[in-house]
Order: C-alpha cells, then structure tokens, then sequence
C-alpha cells in the first residue's frame, strides 16, 4: 500500500474575510500565499497549509486552470491545531492574555504533550499543542 506523507492542508470555513485574515495573519502570524474573494491559504510550515474558505460560496465546483474543484463545506464549530514548541507554551498563553483571546482550556496528554485551546472569530476551536500529544509524534 502507498503510504501518506503528512497532512497538505487544513480547512476552516469562516464567515468574513476580513475578520479571518485579522485573526490568522495578524494574530498568529501566518502568512498568506494566496487571497481571493473565496479563500486565503496561509503558510503553517513547509507543505503545510491552512485555508481559510468563505463560508457558503465553495458550496458550488469551481474551475483552476480549466480543472473543476468539486464544491465543498463544512457546518457548525470545526476544530484544528497548530505544533508549537513546550519551551513556547508560557509564551503563548502571555500572548494570546495580550490580545484579549481567552482560553477554553489546557489539557495535559497521557503521552507527556499539552495543548492550548481557544476560538476563532467564528467560534471556531484552535488547539496549540506539544509534542507528546500523539504516540507518533514524541520530537
């Protein structure tokens, strides 16, 4: 069987533009590579990506170079998580405490990993999380 290299690329689906790229760009500091009226992709790490979709118009196909993406979406609270660093996760709580970003919770993981978590503009929820959180990843 071929096996999967990693994860391309994350989806959120939000509900203004503007707002997410606040959010996303301003906020957590990630770059956009590409803006349009229907989505902002951001630069997480090398080959990875987060795209922000505009809730409602990728419902329908669209065409890239002649090529239909098939229509897609999402309803209701996603969720997604960024890897930081633990040396990192005092720092991000000071931050996030800065820019008025509650969190919702901390969880500590049986594996020895912990994550941040807190919401998005759209309610979205965002996990900043360690290594240890999963079995595979203990870097």
């Amino acid at each position: 069987m071929p096996r999967i290299k990693g994860v391309l690329e994350t989806p959120v689906y939000v509900d203004d533009m503007a707002k997410a790229k606040a959010f996303y760009a301003d906020i957590l500091g990630l770059e956009m590579m590409v803006e349009s009226q229907r989505i902002c992709a951001y630069d997480v790490a090398p080959g990875q990506v987060l795209i922000a979709f505009l809730r409602g118009v990728c419902d329908q196909d669209s065409l890239v170079n002649g090529d239909v993406v098939p229509g897609h979406r999402m309803d209701g609270i996603g969720h997604f998580a960024f890897r930081i660093e633990s040396e990192d996760l005092q720092a991000w709580r000071l931050y996030l405490q800065e820019h008025e970003i509650a969190l919702d919770s901390e969880v500590c993981w049986p594996g020895g990993g912990q994550s941040l978590y807190f919401r998005d503009p759209f309610g979205n929820v965002v996990e900043l999380g360690t290594a240890g959180v999963w079995p595979n990843d203990r870097s």
